[in-house]
């Protein structure tokens, strides 16, 4: 049995579809925003809940301006991080 030091296939594809499940909601954020906060809003109000800290997300939501601002300075911080991550495991597979 030989032991490779790439990565496998299956590995980078899934890393890579995580990636871009990171993007899709990244977009939401920055250009489809009023619809994004109301999907979160929604689900977090519908009963019965399935997420066991929903009243502290539902207090941090109260003020939607300050809500947005900094999910979107969390989301450039992540969208380097995910963007780096995704060329170190593409470089590594090469």
């Amino acid at each position: 049995m030989m032991i490779s030091d790439q990565l496998p296939f299956g590995f980078v594809l899934v890393f890579l579809l995580f990636s871009l499940l990171f993007l899709r909601n990244t977009y939401k954020l920055w250009f489809r925003t009023d619809s994004y906060y109301q999907d979160i809003y929604n689900s977090l109000k519908r009963e019965p809940s399935i997420y066991p800290f929903r009243e502290f997300f539902l207090r941090r939501m109260e003020n939607k301006q300050r809500w947005v601002l900094w999910q979107k300075i969390f989301s450039l911080l992540g969208l380097v991080a995910v963007i780096a991550a995704d060329v170190l495991v593409v470089r590594a597979y090469l």
